[in-house]
């Protein structure tokens, strides 16, 4: 899976808690079952037959009917399945509470997550568990570390919460000054030669452990080392210039080894955690870039993006994850003709966007989701890539405030259609006319 395609799906996890935390239902009819690709899935069944013999043992006649209905549920999408997917399976059923606090309404989801899960919960509440969902949002970039000191040269992997030690070797380097016997010139020659010969080694180890079909296989290499060869080996020309472009920190320690990993993780957590900001701010920064400098290479505001994907001009549509914008699919009864809404939260309060406008009739509404949903299922149709951003970036807020948080850059140009823009109704007759003696302060 790419780096995009991760992105998006981490997106999807995001909205999908989102929606899921909204919902509540009443006793302990919603059922979290969430299996790990270990679990076998008749045994899941088995388990299920036994808490339905449970569950007949509620007091309540509601609670107990709704428990026995969600369990039902899970049996039956089980069914679906002959053994469990390689990143394990995720259902989530029971009967909710609408959103009116009356009405109630079943809930049935499944799908197999995009990274793996590590563990079984059955749980039945009041609401859905969500929280082993938050830890397939964890960062699952790897960086390479490389903790090098007189002592010896640590190398290993950070992804996410997971710590790797991939080598470790120990060396022994002559102290600045010897027991006698040898000239001072020579000695510091000697000395600078076996230095020189530990870069090398540590320079050629860190080649062959984060470097892999001639491209890195780290999204950032930090150096660490509570001496000077941690800059000696950044400045060093052994050092492979393709590594060298993604060290993202290079931090002192007071230790060698396994202690001078976790503190070097320590002190390069601000440089972590922003490579995604950084990569944010370089692509909100581009985009910018293309309209200070006209080049009519970009497109912004949900009309013109989704005309230049139509169009097959759009390379890449950047969107920002809380765009508050649905699409809307309705049809003429009466020609069975069909209208493309793409409307934010006033709008879908504007009747004239559900009514015809020449016989007043009312328009089916046949589909309606989120605008960046319908995104994120159909931008490879258009042969285009799609990019999430946030608005927590100087950036992206301007990104999001002043060009609707929807654009593009386009592969050629193309014309834009001309928007229309409606006149505001000041009522001009109710209010009087401005004075600039008496209105103006």
């Amino acid at each position: 899976m790419s780096i995009s395609d991760s992105n998006i799906e981490i997106w999807k996890i995001r909205r999908l808690i989102k929606n899921l935390e909204k919902l509540r239902g009443n006793g302990t009819s919603m059922i979290s079952l969430l299996l790990s690709p270990r679990d076998a899935i008749s045994k899941v069944q088995g388990m299920l037959a036994t808490e339905m013999g449970t569950a007949t043992n509620i007091k309540s006649r509601v609670n107990r009917q709704a428990v026995l209905t969600a369990i039902t549920s899970a049996k039956e999408r089980l069914k679906l399945y002959s053994r469990t997917p390689a990143n394990g399976l995720v259902i989530y059923c029971g009967t909710v509470i609408g959103e009116d606090g009356g009405s109630e309404k079943k809930y049935t989801i499944d799908f197999e997550p995009f990274r793996p899960l590590n563990t079984f919960k059955y749980i039945c509440d009041n609401k859905f568990c969500t929280q082993p969902l938050f830890e397939l949002l964890e960062n699952d970039e790897t960086f390479g570390f490389v903790i090098m000191d007189g002592a010896g040269c640590l190398f290993g992997t950070l992804q996410g919460a997971n710590r790797t030690i991939l080598q470790q070797i120990s060396v022994q380097l002559p102290k600045k000054h010897g027991r006698g016997g040898q000239s001072a010139p020579r000695f510091a020659r000697i000395r600078e030669e076996k230095r020189g010969h530990y870069v090398r080694k540590v320079a050629e180890l860190t080649t062959s452990h984060f470097i892999t079909d001639d491209r890195p296989n780290v999204k950032g290499l930090v150096l660490a080392g509570s001496a000077n060869f941690k800059n000696d080996l950044s400045q060093s020309d052994l050092f492979d210039k393709r590594l060298s472009e993604i060290v993202i920190k290079i931090v002192d320690v007071s230790y060698g080894g396994e202690n001078g990993f976790n503190q070097a993780i320590s002190l390069a957590e601000d440089a972590l955690s922003n490579v995604k900001f950084v990569e944010e701010k370089q692509l909100i920064s581009k985009y910018f870039e293309e309209i200070a400098l006209d080049t009519g290479m970009i497109c912004f505001g949900v009309e013109d993006t989704l005309h230049s994907l139509e169009c097959g001009a759009c390379d890449k549509v950047v969107c920002w994850e809380g765009l508050e914008i649905n699409r809307y699919e309705v049809q003429n009864p009466q020609t069975e003709e069909i209208f493309i809404h793409n409307l934010n939260k006033d709008q879908e309060k504007d009747p004239k966007y559900f009514t015809d406008e020449k016989t007043g009739i009312d328009l089916d509404v046949i589909k309606c989701e989120a605008l960046s949903e319908w995104l994120c299922e159909h931008y490879k149709d258009y042969g285009a890539k799609l990019e999430f951003i946030t608005d927590k970036s100087q950036e992206g807020y301007q990104f999001v405030n002043g060009f609707g948080g929807i654009g593009g850059f386009l592969r050629f140009k193309i014309e834009m259609p001309e928007t229309v823009y409606e006149k505001e109704d000041n009522g001009e007759g109710d209010e009087e006319a401005f004075d600039p003696d008496e209105d103006f302060i």
